[in-house]
């Protein structure tokens, strides 16, 4: 009697199961998260992604005024890509100590198409950027394309040139030699902040 009460009792708990895991909310990590980079692991990128930048400028002035573009990526290879993600980036290049990073200092949005609206990346660090929506794959010739667009404030230190960066980077699981691996391509555009 107590093995059909055990019995009974975990039946209706499987039964719940797929109720309680399709009542939980999406987990907002990156499913590569975990993995190690592939060139970490000795792989040379096979350049899977095209990426393509339409509508930034080579200069920006420092201010309110928002700067929009398009930003394509497609997956040139033969073969469907997994745990694909989609992370779009404002930022500099830092080479010499003292310089500074310009993503602080700068606003990044996407637009939600299904929402009609800007929808803004900021990191936990203050840095513009972060996860957009992206399909989980990307079958061979297809592609994502997102529009941007960014700022940057006018209390950016123009006490040095800034080598400006924004786009998209999309990141996807391959393997190599045995190991599970992260590769990623990027789409971006350079540009130069001046004061007005």
């Amino acid at each position: 009697m107590k093995l059909r009460r055990a019995l009974s009792a975990s039946a209706a708990t499987i039964a719940l199961l797929p109720a309680v895991t399709a009542a939980a909310p999406a987990v907002a990590a990156t499913p590569t998260a975990d993995l190690p980079k592939c060139s970490d692991v000795g792989k040379q990128s096979d350049n899977f992604l095209e990426g393509r930048v339409f509508g930034i400028p080579k200069s920006i002035t420092l201010g309110t005024d928002w700067t929009t573009y398009t930003a394509t990526l497609t997956n040139s290879s033969k073969k469907e890509l997994t745990s694909f993600t989609l992370t779009a980036e404002l930022g500099s290049h830092v080479y010499n100590p003292g310089e500074k990073d310009l993503s602080p200092y700068g606003d990044l949005q996407y637009r939600d198409t299904a929402q009609h609206a800007w929808k803004t990346l900021r990191r936990a660090d203050g840095d513009a950027g972060g996860t957009v929506p992206a399909p989980k794959t990307l079958k061979p010739r297809e592609s994502v394309h997102l529009q941007l667009r960014f700022r940057v404030s006018k209390d950016l230190p123009m006490d040095h040139n800034y080598d400006a960066y924004t786009g998209l980077t999309g990141s996807f699981a391959d393997r190599y030699n045995g190991t599970d691996c992260t590769d990623s391509s990027s789409a971006t555009g350079a540009f130069y902040p001046r004061e007005s």
